[in-house]
């Protein structure tokens, strides 16, 4: 079972670290994201028996700490130890790479991460694989779709819950284009 107060103390320094920001095309708190990539997260843990839910509940809510805001690597070790700091850091784009190289370096990271941390990442892209922005022009959604089959191709296969549900909105997220 997940420890609650863990939670409360995580969402509350990610609401504080995510502190005005919105889900982009949108008027929701970036909370309202974290949260959502959190439920997947522990919805696919509570069937295994084997994973650390509470790691994975963590680096869930923390995800986009040290990719959007001012939160680095030293801080959250500091506060949630070095696993939760190590599984962030590794799904934390490099924005010093190519944009075309960013995924892949980040997945290259996440695969030598503990296997809750793939849970996390595909948990993201099941979160984000919802009606487009409208300024979002087909291409682009056709190549957030491939990037989307990338992902799932290279985590996929520690949680039968979690990558049903990825395969049901990749198929989905194709009315789109």
């Amino acid at each position: 079972m997940w420890n609650r107060d863990l939670y409360q103390k995580t969402i509350k320094y990610a609401g504080e670290a995510h502190s005005g920001q919105l889900v982009p095309g949108s008027r929701n708190s970036y909370v309202v994201h974290l949260s959502n990539v959190c439920m997947e997260v522990l919805f696919a843990l509570s069937y295994a028996k084997d994973l650390d839910i509470n790691l994975g509940m963590q680096c869930a809510l923390l995800h986009d700490t040290i990719e959007d805001t001012q939160v680095t690597w030293e801080d959250l070790n500091k506060i949630f130890g070095e696993s939760v700091a190590n599984g962030v850091l590794a799904l934390t784009k490099d924005k010093a790479l190519p944009k075309a190289e960013q995924m892949a370096d980040s997945i290259s990271r996440i695969l030598e991460e503990s296997p809750e941390i793939r849970l996390v990442k595909m948990a993201d892209r099941i979160t984000n694989l919802q009606k487009p922005p409208s300024h979002w022009n087909k291409d682009k959604i056709k190549k957030y779709h491939k990037e989307a089959e990338f992902i799932y191709q290279k985590l996929s296969g520690i949680n039968s819950s979690i990558d049903t549900r990825f395969l049901d909105k990749l198929k989905t997220y194709k009315q789109y284009f």
